[in-house]
């Protein structure tokens, strides 16, 4: 997702600057309004920009901030502030008890800005590699509202969801990511080292062989002679399908052919989906309004083809739709889901309906991955039975054939 760099003033008058991301200048603006911040400048942000900005511990060489040490930070803080401690108090025990010295670091920051005059909301937002628009957006609705506890509290549950949900999409896509490569070390074995063997055989007899052989032998020749290149044409591949990705156009690209690989498509898909209804729910729950909830919600789906779709849908509510028909537009939900938010809305406990979607869809992916060595184990017999066909036409027949004749002799 593109970063842009910002330039606003706090409630209090102060100027702050920053690198957000966000799909477009007006989607960070909503951003820094739901943080507390008045935008007065928005623009790209070159790449040294965002690594700068980045925070304590991100560099390739240095410890780095990691997912579960923000997630014992949020619960570690709610603790301590529900049992009275004051809040400066409370980051200098975590930054005294942290292990990680980019940890201490950051903690040491959020120290230095709130000493200054800072509110919490807007020293978290000066390290936005670290801490997403969607957590500074409910750290902030908790200190409007007085329950910044709360909100704590369901951030911490909101975060293990999101990290269980991450896992189970990697397990997903572990299995057949490992199936495959499998079978592509079994071919470049089989070609640079037993098709080689069978074609001084072959070379003996002096017969013509059959088609298949001829393929096969001509492959193999290929591979035992240019295997060099062929390896340096996968580097390359794979470099560019990274440096693709990393592109705005190509990560939607990706993100939309992932929902459609078999099997594990439909997985990436269904878990996607209930971090979307999860946050969703979360910020209606926080007080959050329903198009801020939206666009903040976008940034912590981790897909950019859901993503765009909930951008659309923040823009047909804006224009006056219900979520309902916003969300028939988005083509993304299935009818039962679609029926859950009608309730919803007439109602008025959306976001009761959006918890219940993401408890669905968690329940679909737990059982997904349960039956998925059922779903792929037929699809690997007809793959390894479409490897042993063609090597017994191409090496084993000539060896039928030749046979054949010699006893007839």
């Amino acid at each position: 997702m593109p970063a842009f760099t910002y330039r606003g003033r706090t409630s209090a008058g102060e100027v702050v600057n920053g690198v957000l991301e966000g799909a477009t200048p007006g989607a960070v603006a909503d951003l820094l309004f739901g943080s507390g911040v008045t935008p007065l400048e928005i623009k790209p942000a070159p790449a040294s920009a965002l690594k700068k900005d980045g925070g304590a511990g991100l560099s390739f060489f240095s410890p780095q901030v990691l997912h579960v040490d923000i997630l014992l930070f949020t619960r570690q803080l709610y603790t301590l502030m529900k049992a009275g401690v004051p809040i400066m108090r409370a980051l200098a025990g975590l930054q005294e008890s942290s292990g990680n010295p980019a940890m201490k670091s950051l903690l040491g920051s959020l120290r230095e800005s709130l000493d200054s005059g800072r509110e919490l909301s807007v020293s978290l937002a000066r390290h936005p590699r670290i801490f997403t628009p969607f957590y500074l957006a409910m750290v902030r609705v908790g200190e409007m509202t007085g329950r910044l506890e709360e909100v704590l509290l369901r951030l911490f549950d909101h975060m293990e969801f999101e990290r269980f949900m991450r896992e189970q999409v990697k397990s997903a896509l572990r299995y057949p990511s490992f199936v495959i490569l499998a079978m592509v070390a079994a071919m470049f074995v089989v070609n640079i080292w037993v098709i080689p063997a069978f074609a001084k055989v072959f070379s003996g007899f002096g017969a013509e062989l059959p088609l298949m052989t001829r393929i096969l032998i001509g492959f193999s020749s290929f591979m035992v002679d240019w295997w060099h290149l062929l390896l340096g044409a996968i580097a390359a591949a794979g470099f560019a399908f990274k440096s693709w990705i990393n592109t705005t156009p190509g990560r939607y690209h990706w993100d939309r052919i992932k929902m459609r690989i078999p099997i594990a498509g439909k997985i990436v898909r269904k878990a996607t989906l209930a971090r979307f209804a999860r946050s969703f729910a979360l910020a209606s729950r926080s007080g959050v309004p329903v198009i801020q909830a939206l666009t903040t919600v976008a940034q912590t789906v981790d897909n950019a083809f859901i993503a765009a779709k909930v951008e659309r849908m923040k823009d047909q509510v804006e224009r006056g739709e219900s979520v309902l028909r916003a969300a028939i537009t988005s083509r993304a939900f299935t009818p039962v889901v679609l029926q859950m938010i009608a309730v919803g809305e007439e109602s008025g406990s959306l976001d009761e309906m959006m918890e219940e979607i993401s408890v669905m869809y968690q329940s679909e992916v737990e059982y997904e991955l349960k039956t998925l060595s059922q779903q792929i184990e037929p699809i690997l017999i007809v793959a390894l039975g479409a490897m042993v066909l063609v090597l017994a036409l191409g090496i084993f027949l000539p060896l039928w054939d030749l046979g054949g004749v010699a006893m007839k002799k």
